[in-house]
């Protein structure tokens, strides 16, 4: 008689950034750009992949953004923020904005909408949300801050931009 092979799980290893971040890789996500702007009017926006829908009423969304980064600061100073959901020709933004480049909002085209906390990456999102901030939450080096959605915009019928396994990717329809 024949009996199954027992086969050992390997032995679980301790949670360091490099294990933590290898882990979240292979949880594919949408990729966005959150924008706003400063008090004296600069515009700031960082890459963010931390996005999750939270409640429908109130249409409510939160964003974790890095501890100390310019772009939190003026969420946090503006009281409001901007996401733009970027489709799958839009990876030179999520990488532009990703980099920290001083430069990033002179190299690609934008507006700033009448009463939007930030600006809108008319190019590079197939839909934009403006969000005014309820609540934040500080978590080991990174701020989750939820926002209430106050405006949705459609830009483009495109799909969306991807990021998994440290690679960008576009949705496969297949």
């Amino acid at each position: 008689m024949t009996e199954p092979a027992v086969r050992t799980p390997p032995a679980p290893q301790s949670t360091t950034a490099g294990g933590f971040r290898t882990m979240m890789s292979g949880f594919p996500t949408g990729v966005c750009i959150v924008t706003c702007v400063d008090p004296d009017g600069t515009p700031r926006g960082m890459t963010c992949s931390s996005l999750c829908s939270v409640s429908l009423d109130p249409p409510t969304l939160l964003v974790c953004l890095r501890a100390g980064s310019p772009t939190l600061q003026a969420v946090l100073d503006s009281g409001g923020f901007t996401v733009n959901l970027l489709h799958d020709g839009a990876r030179e933004a999520a990488e532009l904005f990703a980099s920290g480049d001083p430069e990033r909002f002179r190299l690609l085209p934008w507006e700033r909408a009448p009463g939007a906390p930030g600006p809108h990456l008319v190019r590079d999102a197939h839909t934009i949300a403006d969000c005014k901030v309820t609540l934040t939450q500080r978590t080991g080096d990174h701020v989750t801050v939820f926002g209430e959605t106050l405006a949705i915009r459609r830009q483009q019928e495109r799909p969306p931009l991807l990021y998994g396994l440290r690679e960008f990717r576009s949705w496969s329809a297949a």
